[in-house]
């Protein structure tokens, strides 16, 4: 029974989980406040505005999450805490809270990597067998990975510029909608007519299963320019050729990135798993679901309020590598960045 914690971003999130010793799960409680209100005002996330707010809530926060569990710190297992990447400000409240707690409750503490709490929340809500193909799609980080085992992850694509998520908010921005973008774009996007601009599909048809979203974000900004001021057709339009853009070519990096992992392994995966706050897009899983039976595999998709940042997931996560006798010290430091794969990002860098 771990409790779990996640101040990453824009989430403030307490929860505690349950891991069996067959690897079943429960969710014991899972409490989240959100930053949206706050930051709204800005377009964005202001990340000295978050760590602020992530202080302010988060004691109460975890309050509630082991009073709705019913359960008291000696009863548990472990602290995890999400580590990074992330808003350092915010990563260092969470992880201090739990060195805090952990000390005092004489508990083992994990550092969890935020990226990995995404990448196991498929065995957490669909019980998913290693290994599978994991789409990762947030507002900072668009990844296709192989997840062999827990701490076994091999990046096979990634995006050159944008992430999908970033796409989605710029975009938004630029045809003035409120933050956050994502679900904003999809809104308009069901009213809108999606063969109105032939927007480009970077990369559609490349075997290396990359992305790039920095073009398609131009033509729509050149689009939006070209047509200003915009009415309320033209921005539904826009909404709707550009979404229709970014399924397609997700579609086409999905299965190229099921090729790569075959190559890898040797087989194919036991399922395509999708992550990240992005997967909340109807179109994208309709999308995605059609292309895993295609595959001939599973298609996994977590409840989307567990697709964003949830301290469920970093509690799972932290259940996991208790689970295979992994713990960290107390002097672990936050990272704002860390990649699941580092041997994936040391060649990026040193092609750069």
């Amino acid at each position: 029974m771990v409790l779990g914690i996640e101040t990453t971003c824009d989430e403030t999130s307490a929860a505690v989980v349950t891991r069996s010793p067959s690897g079943a799960s429960d969710i014991r409680s899972n409490v989240i406040r959100s930053q949206v209100e706050i930051h709204s005002p800005y377009g964005g996330v202001v990340p000295e505005i978050a760590a602020r707010a992530h202080v302010e809530v988060l004691d109460h926060v975890i309050a509630e999450a082991m009073r709705q569990a019913n359960v008291d710190y000696s009863e548990l297992s472990g602290i995890a805490a999400a580590a990074g990447p992330g808003l350092i400000g915010g990563v260092i409240v969470g992880l201090t809270t739990a060195k805090a707690i952990a000390l005092a409750a004489k508990k083992p503490l994990v550092a969890v990597n935020h990226l990995e709490a995404h990448a196991l929340t498929a065995r957490l809500t669909d019980g998913v067998a290693f290994p599978y193909l994991l789409l990762l799609v947030s507002g900072g980080h668009t990844q296709l990975l192989a997840i062999e085992d827990v701490g076994k992850y091999t990046r096979l694509g990634t995006t050159l510029d944008d992430a999908v998520g970033e796409a989605f908010d710029k975009v938004a921005k630029m045809l003035s909608l409120p933050y956050p973008g994502g679900p904003q774009v999809e809104e308009q996007a069901k009213h809108g007519y999606s063969a109105r601009f032939a927007f480009p599909r970077p990369l559609m048809g490349r075997r290396e299963p990359d992305f790039s979203l920095s073009g398609l974000k131009t033509a729509v900004r050149l689009e939006a320019d070209r047509l200003a001021p915009l009415s309320d057709e033209d921005v539904a339009d826009l909404c709707a050729s550009f979404q229709a853009a970014v399924v397609d070519l997700i579609a086409d990096r999905v299965r190229a990135g099921a090729r790569a992992f075959r190559d890898r392994l040797g087989r194919g995966p036991t399922a395509l798993v999708v992550a990240g706050g992005v997967a909340a897009n109807g179109m994208i899983r309709e999308s995605l679901a059609k292309v895993a039976a295609e595959l001939n595999t599973r298609f996994a998709m977590p409840a989307p309020v567990l697709c964003t940042d949830n301290g469920a997931m970093i509690a799972w996560a932290g259940a996991e590598r208790l689970a295979r006798g992994i713990r960290d010290r107390l002097d672990v430091s936050p990272r704002a960045r860390w990649p699941l794969d580092p041997a994936a990002a040391a060649s990026a860098t040193a092609r750069a």
